[in-house]
């Protein structure tokens, strides 16, 4: 076929292509296949291997937002935050923060009232309120230095941000959508009503897709697939922000989280981390560099590890970091000198010259749902389609622990429930049946269906991680590399001995020329039925 005959051609027709399979990109796939929209979506690299994965893991209102009186954020924020803990949580739980009072930093009263009005900006159901304690006495203060006399505790969450990403895929998936991930849109052109969207395989193949609507949700690179689309139209700007996180052993035994202030104005969180961990960030930078290369640097780590120094008993040293993540929040361009007060509010740009385009400029992962609820009714409006939104009230696979709706109790409960998965699973170690419960939920069933021994899991490649769930991961989650597994699926790299990506990803490719020889088995890297 001739190069001019390959651009008119086209494999696949949808209602919707979403470029991006960050945390906005399979919200709004996940969005618009439940309102019966035909949708694909395309991801370069994996789901999740960019920003949302990079995250300082809080579901949370920014109770420093407050500061730039940006409380039209905070509350959808806030609103937001137990409407997202309902919907998962296995992957997301409340989490009670500490803030230790720093003389000559912000008044106490000043505290004290933004924590009044964090309280009640928004509608409670699962979180306590804040209060002032005394660190002398409380559990919090032990690792804290003495000068730390008083301080105040609130509450917000916790997420697994890259499982978040997958389980959004997941039910878009399994409500039709087409997943491609490692798939590059490297053409978009539109032709009055349609758009035609030239993807690119990692195996090098092209395929065109015909869509009668464009979602940009490439998050850093969204900017430049606007400019491709429509390279005559001058669009908003994008500012890359920067953010690194450290981790080091763990610091302290309690399940409490530290929110510490500096001098410049920033925060940092320590945060109870992977049972044997705590995670640490995160900074705030501007990033003009490749967003495919971002990483920290050493300056980042020591102002890190300075900051908490001046909290805790045992100072942190960059020695003591046994790994770190950066990536860099793709923000709406403002007024802003500082980095950190930059807006995390999100804005679209809709471009409706004939097939739509909708960009997505900013946003933060506790508001991606009511983005995308914002994202697929403009796109609705635009293709005539009236389902109104679901997401609010319906579960991400393997949330529905009593129930197919989202229940206070599957929150309030959820020891209950996996004790009951501890004795139903009695023949597995209880540290990987509660690891299991807190990655697959009620999809831990699937996982080990037809297993009753630990034989069953097949061979154990690495400390806790057996063939079984290699498996899994592969077929319904879209898992093709080590780095897949061990550091996005979960964060088994942290536990891992030295080598062990070098040997998953020999078993993995040994695997897929055994799993593509096989017509019996479903293909690796697809979600298969059920997911």
């Amino acid at each position: 076929m001739t190069a001019a005959g390959r651009e008119t051609a086209h494999d696949s027709e949808c209602d919707l292509l979403v470029v991006g399979g960050g945390i906005n990109g399979a919200g709004v796939a996940r969005d618009a296949a439940g309102r019966g929209l035909c949708v694909v979506l395309c991801e370069k690299d994996d789901l999740a291997s960019h920003t949302s994965s990079a995250s300082t893991k809080l579901i949370h209102g920014g109770l420093r937002y407050l500061e730039y009186y940006e409380f039209a954020l905070v509350r959808k924020a806030l609103i937001e935050r137990e409407v997202l803990l309902r919907s998962a949580p296995h992957i997301m739980w409340p989490l009670r923060f500490v803030m230790p009072h720093v003389a000559g930093q912000r008044p106490a009263l000043l505290i004290r009232a933004g924590l009044f009005l964090y309280d009640f900006l928004a509608k409670r159901e699962l979180l306590p309120a804040s209060c002032g304690i005394d660190l002398r006495c409380h559990v919090a203060g032990r690792a804290l230095k003495p000068e730390f006399k008083r301080g105040f505790v609130y509450s917000d969450g916790w997420v697994d941000d890259a499982r978040l990403v997958l389980l959004n895929a997941m039910d878009a998936c399994r409500k039709g959508a087409t997943i491609k991930t490692r798939t590059a849109c490297t053409a978009l052109r539109r032709e009055a009503d349609c758009w035609y969207a030239t993807l690119r395989g990692a195996d090098g193949k092209e395929t065109v897709v015909r869509a009668r609507c464009v979602v940009n949700a490439a998050g850093p690179w969204t900017a430049s697939l606007l400019g491709m689309a429509l390279p005559q139209r001058r669009s908003q700007t994008l500012r890359l922000i920067k953010g690194s996180h450290i981790v080091v052993k763990r610091i302290f035994e309690h399940d409490h989280a530290y929110i510490f202030q500096h001098r410049d104005g920033r925060i940092v969180f320590a945060i109870p981390y992977e049972r044997d961990f705590t995670l640490i960030g995160t900074t705030d930078l501007d990033y003009r560099g490749d967003a495919n290369k971002v990483a920290i640097d050493a300056s980042e780590i020591a102002y890190l590890c300075d900051l908490v120094s001046q909290y805790f008993t045992a100072p942190v040293k960059p020695e003591d970091v046994v790994w770190t993540y950066a990536g860099v929040r793709p923000l709406v361009e403002d007024s802003a000198q500082d980095a950190k007060a930059v807006t995390r509010d999100y804005r679209f740009e809709v471009d409706q010259q004939g097939a739509p385009l909708i960009s997505i400029f900013g946003g933060k992962i506790t508001t991606f749902r009511k983005l995308a609820e914002d994202a697929v009714d403009l796109v609705g409006k635009a293709l005539g389609n009236r389902h109104p939104g679901w997401t609010a009230k319906a579960c991400l696979p393997g949330g529905d622990l009593y129930g197919d709706t989202p229940q206070n109790c599957a929150v309030l409960r959820y020891e209950e429930w996996r004790n009951k998965l501890l004795d139903q699973y009695d023949w597995l170690p209880r540290v990987l049946v509660a690891r299991y419960a807190r990655a697959y939920g009620t999809r831990i069933h699937t996982l080990l269906s037809g297993r009753v021994k630990l034989e069953d899991m097949g061979a154990e490649l690495e400390p806790g991680l057996y063939v079984a769930e290699v498996e899994y991961l592969c077929r319904y989650e879209w898992a093709v590399t080590a780095e897949d597994i061990l550091w996005r699926r979960s964060k088994l790299g942290l536990h891992a001995p030295a080598g062990a990506e070098g040997r998953l990803d020999a078993w993995l490719a040994a695997y897929v020329a055994a799993d593509s020889a096989s017509p019996a088995k479903p293909p690796c890297g697809s979600p298969g039925d059920g997911a």
